[in-house]
């Protein structure tokens, strides 16, 4: 059954029960089910409204969530990536010990500017990111 109905059986019957011993004149029975009818009406309005209102605060706070979880994991990805070309620079370095003069400075500046490299390119995604 509808709030509707409901109401209009509620106004019936409280009308039918507060003059159990004479009976109510029809224009009366008639106000009371349109006021009944009336009062049902505004309150599944505002329910409606109620229950929009609700559902747009929590897509509102669903985005938000997603926006906050999306940024942590590409902060993530590329904490990773830096960890990943650390962890490369490292063994460059090492392998250029066995270089000796111009060609291990060259080969150390190489590794120095891949990890700057690498390094600006997330701190860059990171920056569009947030």
């Amino acid at each position: 059954m509808t709030s509707r109905a409901l109401w209009v059986l509620a106004a019936v019957a409280c009308v039918a029960l507060s003059g159990c011993d004479r009976a109510a004149s029809p224009a009366k029975v008639q106000r009371d089910v349109a006021t009944a009818n009336d009062a049902a009406a505004r309150n599944d309005a505002h329910a409606a409204e109620h229950l929009a209102d609700s559902d747009a605060a929590a897509n509102k706070d669903m985005a938000s969530a997603e926006d906050k979880a999306d940024r942590k994991t590409a902060d993530a990805a590329g904490d990773a990536v830096i960890t990943q070309a650390d962890g490369d620079h490292k063994i460059a370095l090492a392998q250029c010990e066995s270089l000796a003069g111009a060609a291990q400075r060259d080969c150390r500046k190489q590794a120095d500017a891949d990890l700057n490299a690498v390094k600006a390119k997330v701190k860059a995604f990171k920056t569009e990111q947030n």
